[in-house]
């Protein structure tokens, strides 16, 4: 398996020797002149509002259960303590405020927050599956995966270092307001499509992290129409469905040119249509769409022939559903 060519830029590339092995920090791959520390992914902080004693076991892909508490990932101290540690004081104090505070985050912020959970994940993945296979040669990863995953850690390093993002946004974040006040925590994560979505308290969010705001805007019309209105529970993840299933059609790698200018390092997006003449999605599909949406609705017990009842019109919590155009 050929690896990613290093680039010129001076960022720190992890897939390029495959280093996941926690002797170096995740974002920097430095020392510098102080230790690696073994920071929790799910902060003190995260477990403590959600009401969660760390105990809470995940699944990974390679089917190994493990708590909360006991998923860490490795940071230089100097990286934690001027960089990390004041981004999770931000998105602390906004998250125990709620909605009206979280609302008014930088999506930079909220990009680097969720990046860092998201990554921190693929930094676990990529671990067990090297201590598996021993060798990289031996990972089953195909190259634009890996390309997905270490741009995603390239942009990261606007943390500590001066990068500049050139008339666009990688991602597509969106932040609602839930009925539900006190909404109990959870989140969801896809991590082939960098998907994530998170509810709690009076608020939700949703977030594809390496699709250049286009998930965002193939579904505009329904952001629209809910703007300024709190979900209820089923509408939250209804609206999550739409983007985990719109991430998975979204048929483009997206591309970037990295140009370090005296001290910055300037990051362009190629165009995402290049020499295609296809739409940037494949065709939405109802059946399909009613399958994932029975899985977001699984504690309502709805399921896919009640969803898909009516086959031009799948069943829906908003008055005005503005589905996509089924093909």
């Amino acid at each position: 398996m050929a690896n990613i060519a290093v680039m010129n830029t001076g960022l720190y590339n992890p897939f390029q020797n495959f280093d996941f092995l926690y002797k170096t920090c995740f974002l920097s791959g430095k020392t510098f002149n102080s230790p690696v520390i073994q920071v929790p992914l799910l902060p003190k902080w995260l477990l403590e509002q959600a009401g969660l004693s760390g105990e809470e076991q995940i699944q990974f892909l390679d089917e190994s259960i493990r708590s909360y508490n006991t998923l860490v990932i490795p940071v230089n101290t100097e990286i934690n303590e001027q960089f990390l540690n004041p981004l999770e004081d931000k998105i602390e104090a906004a998250f125990r405020k709620g909605y009206d505070a979280v609302s008014v985050l930088p999506e930079l912020d909220l990009f680097n927050w969720i990046g860092k959970f998201l990554y921190g994940f693929v930094y676990i993945e990529m671990h067990s599956a090297l201590r598996k296979e021993m060798t990289a040669d031996g990972l089953n990863m195909s190259q634009s995966l890996m390309m997905k995953f270490a741009n995603l850690n390239f942009m990261m390093q606007n943390l500590y270092t001066s990068l500049e993002f050139e008339d666009f946004t990688p991602w597509s974040i969106t932040v609602v307001k839930l009925e539900n006040g006190e909404t109990p925590f959870s989140f969801r994560d896809e991590i082939n499509t960098l998907t994530f979505s998170l509810k709690m308290k009076d608020f939700g969010i949703i977030a594809c992290l390496q699709d250049n705001g286009t998930n965002k805007r193939y579904h505009q019309d329904i952001i629209n129409e809910i703007k300024g209105k709190a979900l209820t529970a089923e509408q939250f993840e209804e609206l999550s469905a739409r983007f985990y299933y719109s991430a998975y059609l979204f048929n483009r790698l997206p591309e970037y040119t990295f140009m370090p200018v005296e001290g910055t390092i300037y990051i362009e997006a190629m165009p995402l249509r290049g020499n295609m003449t296809k739409p940037l999605f494949d065709v939405w599909q109802h059946k399909i769409y009613a399958q994932v949406l029975e899985n977001f609705w699984k504690p309502w017990g709805y399921v896919v022939f009640e969803i898909i009842k009516n086959p031009e019109e799948p069943m829906s919590f908003f008055e005005k559903p503005y589905l996509p155009t089924a093909g």
